[in-house]
């Protein structure tokens, strides 16, 4: 288990209240030995992906293609990384042999999305942020009621691992605002009407006055693909824990 970075992460959280979500990711990228960011290189990715460039374009940048996503997300992530000069990022693929064992006709999403999503997704990141003492994700909580009391750093209990959440206070104004000034390259499904993009079978477009994950698991209960549980599910570092 890795506690020691636990103390140094409340303290993270109690001085960085009114800082710009820049300024927390600078602050954490110093305050850990080994950090990685996983991102989706999905809707709102670029975002966090250019501030990461701003300050280390050779931090390791997790993406997991699941050998199922939409083929616009993998030119996009080539298409991406090649603009914003990202030299960490790391293709992490589920493992063959597991994938024969348990989906072999690549249809196991139809019948236990829980089952395909930790197969596909979860297992292959578990494996991939051995060593890393923090991880960053662009989570935010204007997306989904699930993700409403999100905080900017949270502790997974069963690896003392910090997890960093920079956006967590974003609106989707700011996002929008974000692009445009810094004129980033959109992943070309948002034209379509695709807020949130996931892997191809399980992601539709969504419709008016629906939450921004709504196309994603559309007609099923769930709501996440259980990577943000890897570790247990996490808890907050709240200002009073330093």
């Amino acid at each position: 288990m890795l506690h020691e970075p636990i103390d140094r992460a409340a303290l993270l959280v109690q001085r960085s209240e009114a800082q710009s979500a820049e300024a927390f990711l600078a602050r954490a990228l110093d305050s850990f030995n080994h950090v990685a960011m996983v991102s989706s290189f999905g809707a709102d990715s670029a975002v966090l992906l250019h501030m990461i460039a701003q300050i280390d374009r050779d931090l390791p940048v997790l993406f997991i293609d699941t050998l199922a996503l939409f083929p616009e997300t993998l030119a996009y992530q080539r298409d991406l990384a090649a603009h914003l000069g990202l030299r960490g990022v790391r293709v992490i693929t589920p493992a063959r042999a597991d994938l024969f064992a348990r989906d072999p006709d690549a249809l196991l999403y139809r019948s236990d999305t829980e089952a395909c999503c930790a197969l596909r997704k979860a297992a292959p990141l578990a494996r991939a942020l051995e060593g890393f003492d923090a991880w960053i994700t662009g989570r935010k909580r204007f997306q989904a009621d699930t993700r409403r009391a999100l905080a900017r750093a949270e502790q997974e209990p069963d690896t003392g691992r910090i997890r960093l959440n920079p956006l967590a206070d974003w609106a989707a104004r700011d996002i929008a605002a974000y692009i445009e000034g810094y004129a980033l390259p959109r992943h070309p499904l948002v034209a379509r009407g695709y807020p949130s993009i996931g892997c191809a079978p399980c992601t539709r477009p969504v419709r008016r006055g629906e939450d921004p994950r709504a196309g994603r698991w559309a007609g099923q209960e769930k709501t996440e693909c259980g990577i943000h549980f890897i570790g247990g599910r996490p808890r907050p570092l709240k200002e009073s824990a330093a």
